[in-house]
């Protein structure tokens, strides 16, 4: 079962969602409430794993009330706005609901929820820091896009393009990139020795260099990825140990 939370400062939309959980086979409601300091009293008392929460709330609104979080569980958010979808994907949300929405919109998001919590324990809970692979034969990581967890192999990954909070993961089997919100710091540090930062934008897979020319690294006839200042001396000094020649 899937301990849910529902919050709404609304009480007629608060019963529709209590309605609708209680619906759902795998959901178990764990609460209902009216306000993000209700919810906060409840998450610090009983284990959650998911929350219904509202965005438009007074006081606290849900995406600051999730944000404030130091370990938020799951979260769909509920709303009559739109534009908060891509604030919500920010926050890592599993999905929204845009009012008025029906049971099998409902369903919809549930199903989600069960989905993201059934990888989550296949890949040993992501949203903990995993420890970083200590050989090549620990070839896999899981990585969180357009709300799902996929699942890729290290060593079919070409480079890594940091876009703010963002990343771009090039990957060798397909022409379209990962994109997944995550940090260039903890990419490192789940990737293997065969990975180097040359830019405050790029990790590059060492082993799928084609050339390096000046200042830049050639990774096929496409893509020129500059060396960094910051970076060269240690680019340099793993060329020096592949180097064979004067």
């Amino acid at each position: 079962m899937i301990k849910v939370l529902a919050i709404d400062d609304e009480p007629l939309a608060l019963q529709q969602v209590v309605a609708y959980i209680k619906k759902i086979p795998f959901l178990q409601l764990a609460g209902e409430c009216q306000s993000a300091q209700e919810a906060k009293e409840i998450l610090n008392s009983d284990d959650v794993d998911a929350i219904f929460c509202d965005i438009n709330m007074p006081d606290l609104n849900g995406m600051d009330f999730v944000k404030s979080l130091a370990a938020p569980p799951l979260v769909v958010f509920t709303t009559a706005y739109s534009e908060y979808a891509v604030e919500g994907f920010k926050v890592d949300a599993v999905d929204y609901l845009l009012k008025p929405f029906g049971l099998d919109d409902f369903r919809r998001a549930a199903n989600r929820l069960k989905d993201r919590l059934q990888l989550s324990a296949a890949a040993g809970a992501p949203q903990q820091a995993a420890p970083a692979p200590q050989s090549d034969s620990d070839d896999t990581i899981f990585v969180k896009t357009d709300y799902r967890v996929v699942k890729l192999a290290v060593s079919d990954i070409r480079y890594i393009e940091g876009m703010s909070e963002y990343l771009k993961i090039h990957l060798e089997s397909q022409p379209k990139p990962i994109v997944t919100l995550l940090s260039m710091k903890k990419m490192e540090e789940y990737l293997p020795p065969y990975f180097m930062r040359i830019h405050r934008s790029y990790i590059i897979n060492l082993k799928m260099i084609q050339e390096v020319n000046k200042n830049r690294v050639i990774m096929d006839a496409d893509t020129y990825l500059p060396i960094g200042d910051n970076y060269k001396d240690a680019f340099n000094d793993y060329l020096n140990t592949k180097f064979l020649g004067k």
